[in-house]
């Protein structure tokens, strides 16, 4: 067998980026189309099948499906090794599922220039496993890069309203942030005297040799910056919004749902182990940041948007804040409850993101001031959104209800009073959350509906629409009903995390 079909996790990359290749050397897009269909379906059924089998997988060194390709690159302690622990598995999984959701519905979008849109939401996929599936630090790194590229990329030419601008900004806030990041990053490898960028080997040795604090500090603080851009910490968050609001779906269900867990991911599998007393001097400067610009500024300005995607593109910046929250109280049910928010939050903003443009296609507008009665015409539609307002507020039954849960239990032995100010933010999610619902589906008709419904009828939720919706709020429900499924293997990841909450 070759080296492909030893190792599951090689295979979850490589797919995508092999039929992309195709795809730029000229494949007949009849037939891009169609390998398109197995190329996003093969890093999901990976996914599930690492999931279902981790617990008898077999582990060393705390990570299954452990294998290494290739060592010590240039002399720099760089190679390529694959595996997943608890805390990366979730997160391959979102991964694969909203993966294969967005390209269903790309596949179905007949979008201008299908082959090379295609092509860039294939790249973006096999980087995001990518991204999960590494144990190099480097490769880490590269893998989000490359999955970063297309977003600029298609934002620019498939975005709506603003593209240019959306793009032109996307491209300088994230490429800083993504600089940032590596000097942090750099400074790690630098300063711990390991010469490897092997996260295994980098813990063991920093475990043995543990940085000064202040040299701790220092390194955090440019990984927080960097990672904080990348995440849309306030008040370096207004990429995102815009960014969100002008992206092709697709695109934003890749990169609101996964790659913008990226930045959260480092804290929580490489800061956290490694660069304890460093996270610790900056959490108190991180909640206040958190609590008071993304939870309740952002949340505040989420509750005036009158376009429905600029609002969910808001919510995400708002809900990240409570992510950032739960690496700030640290310990274990911290940054537990903010794996099972990635997963969460990444799941339901796809969804939101994949509805908001079914509503466009059948009122032709995002304003919501212009919508009103939908679901008289489209019910099924009104139900999967209703699904997932709740799922985003945290109604208990969805995957969100717990990983808020063990934020705010974390959080209260912090700081009571940042508590109390982030379940405000509750509130303030299910203001805009259900009066956009109420306003879309179940408000008065308008003028502009009634105008746009008798020149084109609107119908409900097509097939094309509701398998992706479908594939989202069935692990939603899932995780929901049986949190253990990500809980147990995560807790065992995050146990030997030597990080307490600062007093």
């Amino acid at each position: 067998m070759s080296l492909i079909f030893d190792n599951y996790l090689l295979l979850a990359i490589a797919a995508p980026l092999a039929l992309a290749l195709a795809i730029a050397l000229g494949l007949p897009k009849r037939w891009s189309v169609r390998l398109s269909y197995i190329a996003f379906a093969i890093p999901l059924l990976i996914a599930l099948h690492c999931w279902w089998r981790f617990a008898d997988a077999g582990q060393r060194d705390g990570y299954a499906f452990l294998a290494t390709y290739h060592t010590g690159l240039g002399g720099l302690g760089i190679g390529l090794k694959l595996g997943l622990n608890g805390i990366s598995l979730p997160l391959f999984v979102l991964a694969g599922v909203v993966g294969f959701a967005a390209g269903l519905y790309a596949i179905q979008s007949q979008a201008e220039r299908l082959k090379i849109y295609l092509m860039l939401l294939l790249i973006m996929q096999g980087g995001l496993m990518g991204v999960f599936a590494s144990v190099d630090i480097f490769f880490f790194y590269f893998f989000h890069e490359l999955a970063l590229i297309p977003t600029f990329i298609m934002v620019g030419v498939w975005g709506g309203r603003d593209r240019n601008y959306a793009a032109m900004k996307l491209t300088i806030y994230l490429t800083a942030g993504a600089m940032i990041s590596l000097l942090g990053l750099i400074a790690l490898y630098v300063k711990s005297g390991a010469h490897t960028f092997d996260f295994v080997a980098l813990r063991a040795y920093l475990a043995a040799h543990p940085l000064a604090e202040t040299v701790q500090g220092n390194i955090a603080g440019l990984l927080l910056l960097g990672l904080g851009i990348l995440v849309s910490l306030w008040p370096m968050h207004t990429w995102a919004p815009l960014g969100y609001g002008a992206a092709p779906s697709s695109a934003a269900m890749l990169h609101a749902g996964v790659l913008k867990k990226f930045g959260l991911y480092g804290l929580v599998q490489i800061a956290l182990p490694l660069l304890p007393a460093g996270l610790v001097h900056w959490s108190h400067p991180l909640a206040w940041f958190a609590v008071i610009g993304n939870v309740l500024i952002v949340g505040l300005i989420t509750m005036a948007q009158r376009d429905l995607k600029q609002m969910i593109g808001y919510s995400s910046v708002m809900h990240m804040g409570y992510a950032f929250l739960g690496i700030a109280a640290g310990g274990i049910i911290g940054p537990g409850g903010v794996v099972l928010l990635m997963v969460a939050h990444g799941l339901s903003v796809a969804l939101l993101f994949l509805l908001a443009t079914a509503v466009h296609h059948r009122t032709h507008t995002f304003a919501m001031d212009e919508m009103g009665g939908l679901a008289q015409k489209a019910p099924v539609l009104a139900a999967f959104f209703v699904a997932a307002t709740f799922a985003s507020i945290g109604l208990p039954g969805f995957a969100n209800f717990w990983g808020e849960l063990a934020i705010f239990v974390a959080l209260w032995k912090f700081s009571p009073v940042i508590t109390a100010l982030a379940v405000a933010g509750v509130v303030i999610s299910a203001i805009y959350g259900l009066r956009a619902a109420a306003r879309v589906f179940f408000g008065p008709s308008t003028a502009h509906f009634d105008g746009v419904a008798a020149r084109h009828p609107p119908v409900d939720l097509r097939w094309s629409e509701k398998i992706p919706a479908l594939v989202l709020l069935a692990v939603l429900f899932f995780i929901g009903f049986w949190p253990k499924s990500v809980t147990v293997p995560l807790d065992a990841a995050l146990a030997p995390v030597p990080l307490v909450a600062a007093k």
